[in-house]
């Protein structure tokens, strides 16, 4: 204890190379590892010990590097991932493992999740599903819904043989871009940028609402060794303000005078890393002056309540509407009706890597290389904020380690755009954990009333709905909240006379914006709550309801829009049919002997419509082959984990006609792959996919029609040579022989898709999505009724893919989905100002997560590309309300506030208990 610690030189094998760091005193290990030693395999995801992503073996232990000082380390012995993989055999066995059995998505919490597998392989001990629990407890990963992980260290050194096949559209094959996650090279947000660049570090609220002073900031500056520059408003050569609809574009990159939530920037500092490692930011001369905040819906409404935007009288942001038939007498004619009014809370993404990026001048053009899902739509933001053409600002999308909507957002990218153009330099910033949780974008808070009712032989007969939605303090995506809710609020039945409407409401709380789902979660956890209420009323079996009621192929949605192909939701349900009847007679069974643990079963359904609602939408795909044979797809839509890079490949090299290995993938960058739209809105595998094969559609006719083909000949690539044969011949077309373009491609071919919707009239009338994709889930929970807790026994899903492009990629999603919305359901409650680390946010861990079973149904889409349908939200929208069901089966209690806490479902059972 009297050993000094201060700026000493510490010593340490690393990786089996003896290394030297000189620390600050209480450095941690993490920072050491990536900072000062050049482990960025090593990723930091809370700097608190809560997400695990940084472990690390210490002697041979698995050790949060965040909470180890380097000091520590003296004489010891640390390894990572990276200098694991290909110098232990037992590693690479796991990393085979892990790569068969599709374990790594994002890849962020993947080699934190392999060290700890590893610490517990070689420790000898019985490998069982509950020691994998508990080696990997805790390391969280909000992608893949941990049990494919779980599989993957169970099953870590037998043989995966590969699939054959060539790749082609409905083989389970690997990620495409799997090795650099399972290896500690993939580079995300936080791992690229040059050693010298210069940090930035913004400044921001305290306090929900508030009046500001930034003081005499540049003289501060002056006078702070290691402090550069000072970005305030005034530093902003273009426009003001972003946000991800232009006409809802009302977000300040810095606040003027006055914040509207708790982070809100004001300023930003830019320094070297010692500067702002050492920076106090109580020492800015900035004062506070709090103001009067409307943090709930309630008080935004309220009469004399402050408006946020002087243009969004009474802080009602906008609103949608369908309607169709007479709902409200149509509920006057039923035989039974039912009601119930529900409150969501906000839910945070949560996922392990923080927003991060660099941004650096080359030439007098902006390069700006971050985590985000919407390249082109971050270069149209940033060239207005910058007040630079497009051309002068290229985008370069990183590894991206989870996104789920909020990184559709700007969150690094206009600090570390401006600080580059105001310095000159490369300046790199990464959000701390708190950051983020404080100032990214939440899935909406609602409070929604509805009544729905049925004649007395089931058959549903009106329904309306009502929903509030808190968007915060700016717009982000609430547009989109607001009119895809009534669309969907119906669910995917046949409701002929339907009347729904939704708000999006101003609060001062920090923005609400797209997660998953687009409001869907919210209002389905309402319409199949009320459900079970109906059948009950009925006295009809619970799924069966359903499938009476499921809309099929030729039947109008609520919007008036007729597919006479396609409609798999009955599919799905019907599916779940064995399932279901096994459930029932097996929590009746435990039931009888067991009253303070309850078991229940639940059933849901749920729609999503893939795309943009009523909106252009497209995505374009641009292929080429080199004189050398080099085949190559430009493939814009950035993977954020859900498996676009194989899927998209699998569908352009099935359509050409080529092995899936024969294709060379270029990712997403601004300058070198076109538009391929925003990942979101389950949109890429539909959209993008069908541009790939338009794409591969027009590049193989331009080949057979160079050699007079026939449309069936088989295509080869050999060296500089593709071989063409047909039924009449072998063609050889010799690629060396033909002259190349600007880009250096002998055969080449760009083309675009944009999906066929119809806008909606003033009653929500017309076509918003050329497909909707279906679900149904069913689980089983015990609840013990003594602690109010509980427990997911098992999940089955049944998903109607159209064509599952890629079987195990489509389990993966589903699996990751249901996590979430296990989340959503039972535990997730972001409330800001207090739930800003992941200690104090529970997201699920891998002990919380059931036994998944998934039903892949394949109910070919007209528009799809071989009638594939989107999945990624599907995943999550069925698994709450299914879980609310299965609550109120167990109990008898519905639990009509999200999520289903202990001491909400206590509440409620003494409710019920004592009036």
């Amino acid at each position: 204890m009297d050993k000094r610690v201060g700026l000493d030189s510490v010593s340490f094998m690393l990786n089996g190379s003896a290394v030297m760091a000189r620390p600050l005193p209480g450095e941690r290990l993490s920072y050491s590892l990536r900072e000062r030693c050049g482990a960025r395999d090593v990723k930091v995801g809370c700097d608190a010990g809560d997400c695990g992503a940084c472990t690390v073996l210490l002697d041979g232990a698995a050790v949060c590097a965040c909470l180890t000082p380097t000091h520590q380390a003296e004489g010891r012995r640390v390894e990572t991932l990276a200098g694991l993989r290909g110098s232990d055999d037992a590693a690479d066995a796991l990393a085979e493992s892990f790569d068969a059995h599709g374990a790594a998505q994002c890849g962020i919490c993947t080699p934190g999740m392999m060290v700890s597998a590893l610490a517990l392989l070689r420790s000898g001990a019985p490998i069982s599903e509950a020691s994998v629990q508990d080696a990997l407890g805790g390391v969280l990963c909000r992608c893949t819904g941990y049990r494919k992980i779980i599989d993957a260290v169970l099953e870590a050194g037998q043989a995966h043989p590969l699939p054959s096949g060539g790749g082609r559209i409905g083989q389970p094959i690997r990620r495409l871009d799997g090795a650099g996650k399972l290896d500690g090279t993939e580079r995300f947000g936080d791992d690229v940028a040059p050693v010298d660049a210069l940090h930035l570090r913004v400044i921001r609220s305290p306090f929900h609402r508030a009046r500001f002073d930034l003081g005499y900031l540049t003289g501060w500056a002056e006078a702070t060794p290691g402090i550069v520059t000072i970005l305030t408003a005034a530093d902003i050569p273009g426009k003001a303000t972003f946000g991800v609809i232009p006409a809802f574009a009302d977000q300040p990159v810095f606040a003027v005078s006055e914040t509207r939530f708790r982070g809100e920037a004001v300023a930003a500092v830019i320094g070297t890393a010692s500067a702002l490692q050492m920076l106090d930011e109580t020492q800015l001369p900035v004062t506070w002056e709090e103001l009067p905040a409307a943090l709930s819906m309630g008080e935004a409404l309220a009469p004399g309540a402050v408006d946020l935007h002087a243009d969004r009288p009474g802080n009602v942001m906008c609103k949608g509407f369908v309607s169709c038939g007479d709902a409200d007498a149509a509920l006057t004619a039923a035989a039974v009706t039912v009601e119930g009014s529900f409150t969501t809370s906000f839910v945070e993404h949560a996922y392990i890597e923080p927003e991060a990026g660099f941004a650096q001048m080359v030439d007098d053009r902006l390069e700006v290389h971050a985590c985000t899902q919407a390249p082109v739509m971050d270069r149209e933001a940033l060239a207005d904020i910058l007040g630079l053409p497009e051309s002068a600002v290229r985008v370069v999308p990183t590894g991206v380690g989870g996104g789920f909507g909020s990184k559709l957002d700007l969150s690094v990218q206009p600090y570390i755009a401006l600080a580059a153009l105001k310095t000159g330099q490369a300046v790199r910033m990464a959000y701390s954990r708190t950051e983020s949780m404080q100032s990214t974008t939440k899935r909406h808070p609602a409070r929604i009333t509805a009544r729905i009712g049925a004649t007395s032989d089931g058959r549903l007969k009106g329904m309306t709905f009502d929903g509030q939605f808190n968007t915060g303090a700016y717009a982000s995506w609430g547009p989109t909240v607001a009119n895809r809710v009534p669309v969907h609020a119906s669910g995917p039945y046949k409701i002929s006379d339907y009347r729904a409407q939704a708000q999006g409401i101003h609060t001062h709380c920090v923005p609400s914006g797209a997660f998953r789902g687009f409001g869907v979660p919210q209002s389905a956890a309402v319409q199949e709550s009320l459900f079970d209420l109906l059948a009950d009323k009925l006295g009809m079996d619970r799924l069966e309801f359903r499938i009476l009621n499921a809309l099929e192929n030729g039947t109008p949605t609520v919007c008036g829009q007729v597919f006479e192909s396609g409609v798999g939701i009955r599919a799905c349900f019907a599916a779940l049919r064995p399932a279901w009847q096994g459930a029932l007679a097996e929590v009746a069974a435990w039931n009888k002997t067991h009253p303070a643990q309850r078991r229940g079963v639940g059933v849901a359904g749920g729609w999503y419509g893939c795309g943009n609602t009523s909106l252009p939408n497209p995505s374009t795909m641009k292929c080429g082959v080199r004189a050398d044979g080099t085949l190559i797809l430009h493939q814009g839509a950035v993977d954020i984990g859900q498996g676009s890079n194989t899927v998209i490949a699998q569908i352009f090299a099935t359509t050409l006609g080529v092995p899936v290995d024969a294709v060379t993938l270029i990712g997403a960058d601004t300058d070198v792959t076109p538009d391929a739209g925003k990942t979101s809105a389950s949109r890429q595998t539909f959209v993008s996919g069908n541009a790939a094969r338009l794409s591969a559609e027009a590049l193989r006719a331009d080949i057979l029609a160079r050699v007079n083909a026939d449309k069936t000949a088989s295509l080869r690539f050999e060296g500089d040579v593709i071989e063409i044969r047909d039924a009449a011949k072998t063609h050889r077309l010799a690629l060396s022989d033909l002259p190349c373009d600007a880009q250096g491609y002998v055969l080449h071919a760009e083309e675009t898709y944009d999906p066929p919707t119809l806008p909606l009239d003033a009653n929500g009338q017309g076509h918003p999505y050329a497909q909707f994709g279906y679900a149904a889930h069913l689980a089983v929970v015990e609840v013990d009724k003594d602690l109010c807790t509980v427990q997911p026994l098992r999940i089955v899903a049944a998903h109607d893919v159209g064509r599952a492009i890629n079987p195990q990629l489509v389990e993966g999603q589903v699996q990751g989905g249901v996590a979430q919305g296990l989340g959503m359901a039972l535990m997730e409650e972001y409330l800001p100002g207090r739930t800003d680390n992941l200690h104090d946010y529970l997201i699920p861990t891998i002990g919380d997560i059931p036994p998944i079973e998934t039903l892949i149904i394949e109910e070919p889409d007209a528009h799809g590309p071989f009638g594939a349908k989107g999945l990624g939200e599907h995943a999550l929208i069925p698994t709450a309300p299914a879980l609310l069901n299965a609550i109120r089966d167990a109990t008898g209690v519905q639990v009509t506030d999200l999520p289903a806490t202990p001491a909400r479902l206590r509440a409620k059972l003494r409710e019920q208990t004592d009036g």
